[in-house]
C-alpha cells in the first residue's frame, strides 16, 4: 500500500498547464478536482494512521476516487 498523496498533478504531469486552466474556466471540473482532492485527503489519512475507517468504507472511497479520476481523465484529453 502506498503512503504516498495521489495529487492530481503528480498522476497527470502532462497535463499540469490544462489541469491549472480547467480549474480556473470549468465550474464543473473545478468540482470534481476538489472532490478529488477531498477524497485523496481522506485515504491518504487513513494510510498514514491518522484516521479509521471500516475496511468497506475505505473500499468505497478508493472507488470514489478512481471513478473522479477517470472523470476528470476524460475531460483532460478531450
Amino acid at each position: 500500500m502506498s503512503h504516498v498523496p495521489h495529487e492530481l498533478r503528480e498522476e497527470f504531469p502532462e497535463f499540469a498547464d490544462q489541469l491549472h486552466a480547467l480549474k480556473e474556466s470549468d465550474a464543473h471540473f473545478r468540482k470534481l478536482a476538489d472532490q478529488y482532492h477531498t477524497v485523496n485527503r481522506d485515504i491518504h489519512r487513513l494510510e498514514i494512521g491518522e484516521d479509521h475507517v471500516s475496511q468497506f468504507t475505505e473500499e468505497d472511497l478508493r472507488k470514489e476516487r478512481m471513478r473522479l479520476k477517470d472523470e476528470i481523465y476524460g475531460m483532460l484529453r478531450t
